[in-house]
């Protein structure tokens, strides 16, 4: 532990280490780690609840009165009246976990009164501790970090993540991929939300978008990005963005083209913006219809050239 880092946040990275090295025990046999389903394409596994408990256990023996808030086990653990709540993902990236591709973390913050001001996500893969004490900066292994000074938007690079789940909207995030890739260098969808945003933090993307995420994908995340030097908010720019489900960040030059690309996708735009974005939704749905006609019309035709004919006689 880090004589220089704030207490609490000390207790947590001692949580984040001790479920790093549950995580990294498993990968060297992931194929016999014990998986569930909680829902389509939503995976937990038993080290994802081992991960979760050490957490718990080392945070509320530190701070018994405190609150926790975590993927797994929800709010039962700890005080939930508490000022102080730790927002706990145990395992963030869990379908990369169980098919051993190595891009997760442990992702640990500390919101005090609503506002967040502890943040520890580890990378157990790499070693890699980001840290955050509001006020005080962000570091990754003890270097300062700044997010990307890059300010045009075709020179970035920008990270997201894949709608899996059932009842997403599929075709809408279709559209805001090629709006966004149009006009960027690049495109990349790691699979842990909580890393991702460390990277901005870290200048390594220049900005992050996605849909869907709960307050403990981007609880820690955010505090990094905020110290870093950059903006965090949903796809309108408003700031408080942590139970909406939205969540965009960048630099922040690169946050406001994004801002103006993304907007109008947001559940917070206007009317008018919505209508846009249903008219155009509606159009690539008809287009992937009709391509999807097409390529099946194709396939039974040339299926229907493999049949023997008859013979001439």
């Amino acid at each position: 532990m880090s004589s220089n880092l704030h207490p609490m946040l000390n207790v947590a990275v001692k949580a984040a280490r001790a479920a790093g090295a549950i995580i990294n025990r498993a990968a060297l046999d992931v194929e016999a780690v014990r998986i569930s389903q909680k829902q389509v394409n939503d995976f937990v596994t038993e080290i994802d609840h081992a991960s979760e408990k050490v957490i718990i256990d080392t945070l509320l023996t530190a701070y018994p009165d405190h609150g926790i808030l975590a993927e797994e086990s929800g709010s039962q653990h700890g005080n939930p009246h508490a000022d102080h709540i730790w927002i706990i993902d145990p395992l963030d990236g869990t379908t990369n976990f169980i098919h051993g591709f190595p891009v997760y973390c442990v992702s640990i913050a500390l919101q005090v009164r609503g506002k967040i001001e502890q943040a520890v996500i580890y990378d157990p893969t790499r070693n890699d501790l980001f840290t955050a004490t509001k006020g005080r900066g962000a570091f990754m292994n003890d270097r300062r970090l700044r997010v990307s000074k890059r300010i045009r938007l075709q020179e970035c690079i920008i990270s997201t993540g894949f709608p899996f789940r059932k009842g997403d909207n599929f075709n809408q995030y279709l559209r805001m991929m090629g709006d966004v890739m149009q006009r960027t260098a690049g495109l990349r969808r790691p699979g842990s939300a909580a890393l991702d945003l460390a990277y901005v933090a870290a200048g390594f993307t220049d900005g992050f978008f996605e849909t869907g995420l709960s307050p403990w994908d981007v609880a820690a995340g955010s505090l990094l990005v905020t110290e870093a030097g950059g903006l965090i908010g949903n796809f309108t720019g408003e700031s408080d963005f942590l139970e909406q489900k939205e969540c965009l960040a960048g630099a922040p030059r690169i946050y406001g083209q994004l801002v103006s690309i993304l907007g109008k996708f947001s559940k917070f735009a206007s009317a008018g913006d919505k209508a846009s974005v249903r008219s155009a939704v509606e159009t690539l749905s008809r287009e992937r219809a009709s391509d999807r006609d097409e390529a099946e019309a194709a396939a039974d035709a040339a299926e229907g050239s493999e049949q023997p004919k008859d013979a001439p006689f």
